[in-house]
């Protein structure tokens, strides 16, 4: 039911250094960024596979507590998308692993980004 959905970031280019790493162990990548004289002056730039689907929004209000979890297809992508966000300066919420009291297969990792945010990778499928 989701189309799109993004967060405020307080420092651009840490965030998307930050996200440029994490996305690309997934099969994403920053697609679109927004000409300032659109946004007010403000960084504005869209991730995903085939469509932005996860915006960033420079902004001096940012919020910790929020939580994004974003499709692997694979295991190996959980995994890899965790080892990412942590060289990029994100800190560990949860190694890659099973998490069977959601399902038998939901295979997930954990990290925290720039701006306190709990940002996930998962797959559902089995091995």
């Amino acid at each position: 039911m989701i189309d799109h959905a993004g967060i405020n970031v307080g420092d651009w280019e840490k965030a998307k250094a930050f996200y440029d790493a994490a996305f690309a162990a997934l099969g994403a990548k920053l697609l679109m960024v927004v000409p300032e004289q659109f946004t007010g002056g403000v960084k504005v730039g869209g991730y995903g596979r085939e469509k932005p689907d996860f915006w960033l929004h420079e902004a001096r209000d940012v919020g910790r507590g929020r939580h994004y979890a974003f499709v692997a297809r694979n295991r190996a992508e959980v995994d890899a998308f965790h080892e990412a966000a942590l060289a990029a300066g994100g800190k560990d919420n949860g190694a890659p692993g099973i998490r069977a009291h959601y399902h038998p297969d939901y295979y997930g990792a954990f990290v925290i980004d720039p701006d306190g945010n709990n940002v996930e990778a998962v797959c559902h499928k089995p091995e």
